[in-house]
């Protein structure tokens, strides 16, 4: 372990020394603003809409071009919302027949009691730029013991399944085990059925969920669990794996292929190292991430996951994993085949908090800066 260790050190230093000086940031939206903008969509119903989430409650819609005027309020449920500091409107994932069936799901945080809201709302039949504020369906709420830690992705598999990304309900250092305790939702990546009901939920447990059916009392709707915080993640659609950002707490941040009943350590492990307890830990039956890099480097403090490059604009990122730390304004890409050691290349930094990434309908990449901006990667002339 230690060699392997050692070795993943080395690599981690040596690709990370060079700053590829071929890219820049470039204003996507440059006559559009956005209140703390934490997430980007597109509704793959052919339209070429951009969905821009505001965590204080709000989604935008408006044309994919680089000279719209404006942008249309899509949805306004800022009544519903608890926002601040880590709460609010934080995820967004249109149906796989939204063309159809105009089904939206978003994530969010309400009070009384402090909870994590997935639901359901739907398009207006004769205004797609517009979504019935009250065709809302609840389909999960989650009580969270504090107010960090709340996950926010939401995405669609290529299954036709919903995935859900819930943090460990906060504090520091896990203090209620929830990673760990396949008896909460918290800590976990779930997977439910978001078309049919079964007794009193409005969706179903996919029959090939790992903890179908068990007898110790864990929670059927876990697809993944040991997660600490997996603020976002995405899907690759050529190879279909789930890659994931988990924040770390102190000192690393990691980067998950997430399958199916794996446990990816926390709060035993933070990245690779021990964590709970600080030495000596018991690794056994755990999933180690795929790479890590530490806070202590260049102002770095909380990953924000990305997605694979598949658009046609940057050749050579072509299927590598794109991704930024919110602190430092880094932008990587990094390379795994899932054979080979993962190989990671720092493309930019600028100076912005990268609370997202998103994609297009061409699969071209997008950046959130929370302050309001929109961003897109270009070649620096």
């Amino acid at each position: 372990m230690a060699l392997i260790f050692s070795l993943f050190f080395t690599a981690c230093l040596a690709t990370n020394a060079d700053e590829n000086e071929q890219y820049k940031l470039k204003n996507a939206f440059k006559n559009l603003s956005f209140d703390n903008p934490v997430d980007l969509q597109h509704a793959g119903d052919g339209t070429n809409r951009i969905f821009v989430v505001s965590q204080k409650g709000l989604i935008y819609v408006f044309k994919n071009t680089s000279s719209v005027k404006s942008a249309k309020i899509f949805l306004d449920i800022q009544d519903k919302v608890k926002y601040g500091g880590e709460l609010g409107l934080l995820g967004l994932a249109f149906h796989p027949d939204y063309k159809n069936n105009g089904y939206f799901y978003v994530n969010y945080t309400a009070s009384d009691p402090l909870r994590s809201v997935i639901a359901r709302y739907t398009v207006r039949p004769k205004n797609r730029n517009s979504a019935d504020k009250n065709s809302e369906r609840i389909l999960l709420e989650v009580n969270q013991p504090y107010s960090n830690h709340n996950g926010g992705q939401i995405a669609f598999g290529t299954d036709g399944y919903l995935y859900i990304a819930l943090g460990d309900g906060g504090s520091g250092g896990d203090p209620l085990n929830n990673g760990q305790k396949r008896s909460a939702l918290l800590g976990k990546m779930l997977r439910i059925d978001v078309d049919c009901t079964s007794g009193n939920k409005n969706y179903c447990i996919p029959p090939e969920n790992p903890f179908v059916g068990n007898t110790q009392g864990y929670k059927e709707e876990i697809y993944a669990y040991g997660l600490r915080n997996p603020w976002r993640f995405s899907f690759d659609p050529v190879t279909g794996w789930m890659w994931a950002g988990d924040v770390g707490q102190n000192s690393w941040e990691e980067i998950d292929i997430i399958e199916k009943g794996k446990n990816y350590g926390w709060r035993i492990m933070e990245g690779n190292h021990c964590y709970n307890p600080s030495s000596d830990c018991n690794t056994s039956g755990l999933t180690l991430p795929i790479w890590e890099y530490r806070h202590e480097d260049h102002g770095n403090c909380s990953i924000t996951g990305g997605y694979v490059y598949r658009g046609t604009k940057f050749s050579e990122l072509y299927g590598k994993y794109i991704y930024g730390d919110y602190c430092s304004g880094r932008i990587w890409a990094l390379s795994y085949d899932g054979t080979n050691t993962a190989t990671n290349t720092l493309l930019l930094k600028e100076d912005i908090e990268i609370s997202s990434f998103g994609i297009d309908e061409d699969n071209e990449l997008y950046i959130c800066d929370l302050n309001g901006k929109v961003y897109k990667l270009a070649y620096k002339e």
